[in-house]
C-alpha cells in the first residue's frame, strides 16, 4: 500500500559554483532519480538553463514520472538570490549570472510552479523535512564547507530579514583582529572556520589544504592545532551569539567539514554553551546534519511540495 505522501512528486535543483544537482523527490523525502552536471557558469546563463531543462526531462524519464504528475520545481542556489522575483544575483561564485531570471523559463518549459531560495535555506528546509531538524522548532543550521552558510527555520518557515533577504550567519564577527573578509568586516565566522579559511591559514605554514591541517592537528602538530583551535573557537562564539539571538531548539551542523569533524565542533560548542545563564541549557541540542549533500535537493523539492 502506498503512503499518501509518496504520491506527491517534485523536482529539486541544487545550484552551486561548480556543480548543479537535479533530483526527483517524493513527499516522504525519498529521491527516485538524480544527476549532477558541471555548472560552467562562465559559458552563459541561457546555456545553463537549457542544460538544466534537459536534465529535468531525463530525471523525469528515469523516475518514470509523467511531467503532469509533478507538483512543482524547487531551486536552492548559492546566493545572493531574490526569491520574490526569481532572480539569481551572484557574481561571487556564478560569474555572469547577475540579475538572471531562472524561474520564468523553467515554469514556461514545464508548466508547473517554480520556487527559488538561497541554498542554505533549502538545505535547512531539507533537514527540517526529513533530517536532523525534524520535530524541532525553531531550527538553525550552519553549513561549513567552502564558505559558511546559515539559515533559520521558525514554525516550519524560512526566517527572512528586511526585504525578504537572507540573513548571513557566516558573517557573525567572532574575532575582530583576525583576517579580513570580503563581507567588509574582519574575523567573521566564515573567515576563520570555513574550509577555505582553514586551508589558507594552513598554506602559510606549509600545509596543502584544510584536510591536511586537520590531519596534522590530530597528530599533535602545534601549528595545525592552533588553526583548528581557532576555527573551533570561532564556531563556539558564533553558536553562543546564535543561541542568544534565536534560541533554537536544535542547532544543526552540516557541510563537508562536519562530515568528518562534527564531534570536534559539537564538543567545542557544548563547552561554550555550558555556562549560559540566560536560557536553560538543555533547551538547545546540537546535531549533525543527517542528509549530507542531499539536504539542498530534498529541501528544494520540499519548497515545491508545500503550498505556503
Amino acid at each position: 500500500m502506498h503512503h499518501p505522501s509518496q504520491t506527491l512528486r517534485a523536482l529539486g535543483l541544487d545550484l552551486g559554483g561548480t556543480k548543479m544537482a537535479v533530483a526527483a523527490v517524493d513527499g516522504t523525502g525519498t529521491i527516485h532519480a538524480r544527476t549532477t552536471l558541471p555548472t560552467e557558469a562562465e559559458r552563459g546563463f541561457d546555456r545553463a538553463v537549457s542544460r538544466l531543462a534537459n536534465a529535468l526531462d531525463a530525471i523525469l524519464a528515469q523516475a518514470g514520472w509523467p511531467a503532469g504528475d509533478v507538483r512543482g520545481i524547487g531551486i536552492g542556489c548559492a546566493g545572493p538570490v531574490d526569491p520574490a522575483c526569481g532572480l539569481i544575483d551572484n557574481p561571487y561564485t556564478l560569474t555572469g549570472w547577475n540579475g538572471c531570471d531562472i524561474v520564468t523559463p523553467l515554469r514556461q518549459r514545464f508548466g508547473v510552479p517554480v520556487r527559488l531560495e538561497n541554498d542554505a535555506d533549502a538545505a535547512a528546509l531539507g533537514e527540517c523535512f526529513v533530517g536532523a531538524g525534524r520535530g524541532f522548532d525553531p531550527v538553525v543550521m550552519l553549513t561549513f564547507g567552502t564558505g559558511v552558510g546559515g539559515a533559520a527555520i521558525v514554525h516550519g518557515v524560512i526566517y527572512r530579514g528586511a526585504n525578504g533577504e537572507h540573513p548571513e550567519l557566516g558573517h557573525i564577527p567572532v574575532l575582530p583582529e583576525s583576517p579580513p573578509c570580503y563581507c567588509g568586516r574582519s574575523g567573521c565566522l566564515e573567515s576563520l572556520a570555513s574550509g577555505t579559511a582553514i586551508g589558507a591559514a594552513g598554506q602559510i605554514v606549509g600545509f596543502a589544504d584544510a584536510r591536511a591541517v586537520f590531519a596534522a592537528s590530530r597528530t599533535g602538530d602545534p601549528a595545525a592545532a592552533a588553526i583548528v583551535d581557532r576555527a573551533l573557537a570561532a564556531a563556539a562564539t558564533a553558536a553562543w551569539t546564535i543561541c542568544h539571538t534565536f534560541l533554537p531548539q536544535r542547532l544543526v551542523l552540516g557541510g563537508g567539514i562536519m562530515d568528518e569533524h562534527f564531534d570536534l565542533f559539537a564538543a567545542a560548542i557544548d563547552r561554550a554553551l555550558a555556562p549560559a545563564t540566560q536560557f536553560t541549557r538543555p533547551a538547545v541540542s546540537v546535531a549533525r546534519a543527517a542528509l549530507g549533500n542531499d539536504a539542498g535537493l530534498v529541501g528544494a523539492a520540499a519548497l515545491a511540495l508545500r503550498n505556503d
